[in-house]
């Protein structure tokens, strides 16, 4: 059995639609949206709704970890843009998923990111295309456990929820031989971004479940550039599959 695993695809439609290849399966850990390339920041919803200069200054301010004039400077051009906010956005992210369901492998197995919009999913995932978050699978006598999503950050992206939350998806599994997430486990070699220079959020909750259950593997992304990749926590094999929207390349489990 081979599965394909990847996560942050961030619009890269061309390549996820090869990233099945040699697979049994492919799973997607979420962050589908590209709402700003950081690399290129000509590229996601922003720059096409403001242009590339606005573009730069809101990623030097995040950056910067100016969240509040990151902030006001977004109700700034809103304003002046004469469109309502929620449905221009809205209308940007059905047009990226148009594309990357489409170029789903079946069978796909997939869980939300942060950056994405869960409402809209059932509207996309074609059959072949299982979404999961605080559910389970067996693939080939293994069972994967999934969840989908991020914990609350001063980026307020659309799909961040309460520890509390959080913590009962991550319960609702129980024991898995590979424990899949859009963030990594709260352990600072994982959570840290060397480009960004930041900590990234990670979860408490999942770093408890891989001490309490030792699963083979925890999966994950979202941290773009971590100072590790992969570690050991106990048992339990921790591995960023890494970031598909600049690498295009999946990562591969098989068994």
């Amino acid at each position: 059995m081979r599965v394909h695993v990847v996560s942050d695809v961030h619009g890269n439609a061309e390549d996820l639609a090869k990233a099945g290849e040699g697979a049994d399966a492919l799973i997607c850990l979420g962050d589908l949206v590209l709402f700003l390339d950081y690399h290129d920041h000509s590229r996601g919803i922003f720059p096409d709704l403001f242009g590339v200069r606005n573009a730069d200054r809101l990623v030097e301010l995040r950056t910067a970890r100016r969240f509040d004039e990151a902030r006001e400077l977004g109700r700034r051009l809103w304003a002046q843009l004469d469109v309502d906010r929620e449905s221009a956005i809205e209308a940007a992210v059905r047009r990226q998923y148009a594309a990357l369901f489409a170029a789903f492998p079946v069978p796909t197995y997939a869980t939300y990111g942060n950056v994405d919009m869960p409402a809209l999913w059932p509207e996309y995932a074609r059959p072949g295309t299982t979404v999961l978050d605080g559910q389970r699978v067996e693939l080939g006598g293994r069972v994967f456990g999934f969840v989908g999503g991020g914990l609350r950050t001063p980026m307020r992206t659309p799909y961040e929820i309460s520890d509390e939350e959080y913590a009962a998806k991550v319960e609702a599994l129980g024991d898995v031989d590979v424990l899949c997430s859009h963030i990594p486990p709260e352990v600072p070699e994982l959570t840290y971004d060397t480009v960004a220079r930041r900590f990234e959020r990670g979860s408490r909750a999942l770093l408890a479940a891989i001490r309490r259950t030792r699963p083979r593997y925890a999966l994950f992304g979202h941290v773009h550039q971590p100072l590790v990749q992969r570690m050991r926590v106990g048992p339990t094999e921790c591995v960023n599959v890494g970031h598909f929207a600049s690498t295009g390349r999946p990562w591969a489990l098989e068994w």
